[in-house]
Order: C-alpha cells, then sequence, then structure tokens
C-alpha cells in the first residue's frame, strides 16, 4: 500500500513558476512503480502531465506541458517533484501524484491533489 501527499500548489501570475512536491510513505519499493503527474480541471477529465517509466526512467509528457514541466524522482527521500515554469491559465487543474506498477495510464495510488491556479 501506498500513501501519497502532493504540496506546492498555489496561485501564480501568467508566466510563473511552481514546484509541486509528492512524498510517498508505505510499504512499496520505490523503484518498483512507474511514477508521474496527472491534472484535472474543473469540468474536465484526467489529463497526464508527466510520467517517468520505471523500467529505464524514460519521462514523458503531455504535449501541452512539453518544455515547460519537468519531472524528477528522489530515490533516497522517496519524493517526486514537477518543476513547473511559464505557466499558463489553462495550466489551473488540481494536481495528483500518480503511482502505478503498470503504466502511465492506470494510475494505482494518487494522493488528495494540489491546486494551481495561474490567474492575474
Amino acid at each position: 500500500q501506498v500513501q501519497l501527499v502532493e504540496s506546492g500548489g498555489g496561485l501564480v501570475q501568467p508566466g510563473g513558476s511552481l514546484r509541486l512536491s509528492c512524498a510517498a510513505s508505505g510499504e512499496f519499493t520505490f523503484g518498483y512503480y512507474t511514477i508521474g503527474w496527472f491534472r484535472q480541471a474543473p469540468g474536465g477529465g484526467r489529463e497526464t502531465v508527466a510520467c517517468m517509466k520505471k523500467d529505464d526512467g524514460t519521462t514523458t509528457y503531455g504535449d501541452s506541458v512539453k518544455g515547460r514541466f519537468t519531472l524528477s524522482r528522489d530515490n533516497v527521500e522517496n519524493t517526486v517533484h514537477l518543476q513547473m515554469t511559464a505557466l499558463k491559465p489553462e495550466d489551473t487543474a488540481v494536481y495528483y501524484c500518480q503511482f502505478s506498477r503498470l503504466n502511465c495510464w492506470t494510475p494505482e495510488y494518487w494522493g488528495q491533489g494540489t491546486q494551481v491556479t495561474v490567474s492575474s
């Protein structure tokens, strides 16, 4: 069982930056999991933002965030980070950290989410 707690969200102006963090705890082996982030905007569906494969560490990004967001993981601290730059109003959403033993599109565990609002 994996427990995930996201933090770092907030209100930021367009063009600004935020760094989201995800702390993982429980009985698990960090390296056995594909990790990443998905987001959900009001009235919208789930959108995978970034995901790092467990096998080779390959990271994929959603088209809407490529070149602006960077996913990283700390295998010692069992944490996952999402560095977000050049934020746009359309990035406004609740962001969720996800873990999966399967793949990037089938999250098995996620946290309560952290709200990101991009507005002037």
